[in-house]
């Protein structure tokens, strides 16, 4: 019996780490999609290639796509300050469409390779209020999927898992600690250095320590020293 193919979006970051290990958990041959989207952080790429080889993916790809040049977003636009206090309502850092335009270009590869799987790491808990990262959203696009395809359409329906939707920032950490996930591998934060060093200050940040501190498991996470205010 042939091992089934999932696509994993991998963006570097502690949560899709995990949504990697818990497919492989589950029997998938993991394939890592990773994006170089004119994000303001090249690290984030190099975290994803140490995160593949890690978990021994199959295959890691890195597609280059423009929807940076649209700007909107302060994880694109050099002219927009990273928030380093929280806000109300859909922060600055939401970059339009990504998550639809990210898991397109994974059905894509994933009809093209047989594969019928394809995990995102998206939460709905602990997270920044992002459209794209929620349960409604998520059920649309495998809707899509199925009505847009050649396979779907056919019968052999796409699944699109988002196995940390519920979970709080310290269940993901713990479940991947369980896993092996190594945490000192990714990058979450919005503003880290070239070097891969986090600001400690954003939303991201935040969240992270947070989950850390509530999981009980030591931060590995490297920060850049903070000025005083």
């Amino acid at each position: 019996m042939s091992i089934p193919k999932a696509i994993i979006l991998l963006s570097g970051g502690l949560d899709s780490a995990t949504c990697m290990a818990i497919a492989k958990e589950k029997g998938f041959e993991c394939y890592g999609l990773s994006f170089n989207y004119d994000q303001r952080l090249s690290s984030e790429i190099e975290a994803a290639k140490k995160i593949c080889m890690h978990q021994n993916s199959k295959e890691h790809r890195i597609v280059s796509i423009g929807i940076g040049q649209f700007g909107g977003s302060a994880l694109t636009d050099n002219n927009i300050e990273v928030p380093t206090d929280p806000t109300e309502g859909i922060p600055i850092t939401y970059v339009p469409a990504r998550n639809t335009v990210f898991l397109s270009m994974a059905l894509g590869w994933a009809e093209v390779l047989g594969a019928r799987d394809i995990f995102i790491g998206a939460n709905s808990v602990d997270y920044s209020g992002y459209p794209d990262c929620r349960a409604e959203f998520l059920e649309s696009f495998e809707r899509t999927a199925n009505l847009g395809t050649k396979a779907g359409v056919s019968g052999d329906h796409f699944h699109i898992h988002a196995p940390l939707l519920n979970l709080t920032k310290a269940q993901i950490i713990q479940e991947g600690i369980r896993l092996g996930v190594d945490y000192g591998m990714t990058i979450s934060c919005y503003s880290a250095s070239e070097e891969g060093l986090a600001c400690g200050r954003c939303d991201s940040c935040r969240f992270r320590a947070k989950g850390f501190e509530n999981a009980g498991v030591p931060d590995p996470t490297p920060y850049q020293e903070l000025q005083s205010a």
